[in-house]
């Protein structure tokens, strides 16, 4: 009987038409990463524009390092991507501790790991991407700086992961 082909990796992601922002705190020892669907201060906007904002699953211990997994082969043979791959891990993943997790880490590195190695029970870490194709994200984002009626047209996984607010001033990292 043939063997059933490994199929290509799909991370999902959703699309994103706005500007990226970098603050830093005032002696320039910490950096945030935002999205706004605004335009901001001079002086404070990194990157407008389209992107592709995708979501990666934190490493249990290490919450500064997720995976953005592209395939999901379960210990008893099914390979998923997509919003398959998505759903069974946050729905069905603890359950199958052997099942490996394809994709790449948040810095780019190609990753194989166990389910049994991620947290599922902490917020996926939200990427955003230069566009569909990039391993490599941009930057990490803690928040989205948009008014109601605005957010509303996004994504709602986007907005389900990210705390909102209506303006910059709103928003206070400490």
């Amino acid at each position: 009987m043939p063997r059933p082909q490994i199929p290509q990796r799909q991370p999902i992601g959703d699309s994103f038409s706005g500007v990226v922002l970098k603050i830093e705190n005032a002696n320039k020892t910490q950096s945030w990463g935002l999205l706004a669907s605004i335009t901001t201060p001079t002086g404070i906007t990194h990157l407008s524009g389209e992107f592709i904002i995708r979501y990666g699953v934190r490493y249990l211990g290490k919450p500064h390092i997720s995976v953005v997994p592209g395939l999901v082969a379960s210990d008893y043979g099914d390979m998923m991507t997509g919003e398959m791959a998505w759903e069974f891990i946050y729905k069905k993943g603890l359950a199958f501790p052997r099942t490996d997790v394809l994709g790449y880490r948040n810095d780019g590195v190609d990753e194989m790991i166990s389910m049994k190695y991620l947290d599922t029970v902490i917020p996926p870490q939200v990427l955003v991407f230069p566009d569909g194709v990039a391993t490599v994200p941009i930057m990490p984002i803690v928040a989205l700086i948009a008014p109601l009626e605005v957010a509303q047209k996004m994504p709602s996984r986007l907005l389900d992961y990210l705390p909102r607010f209506d303006t910059l001033e709103e928003w206070n990292p400490e």
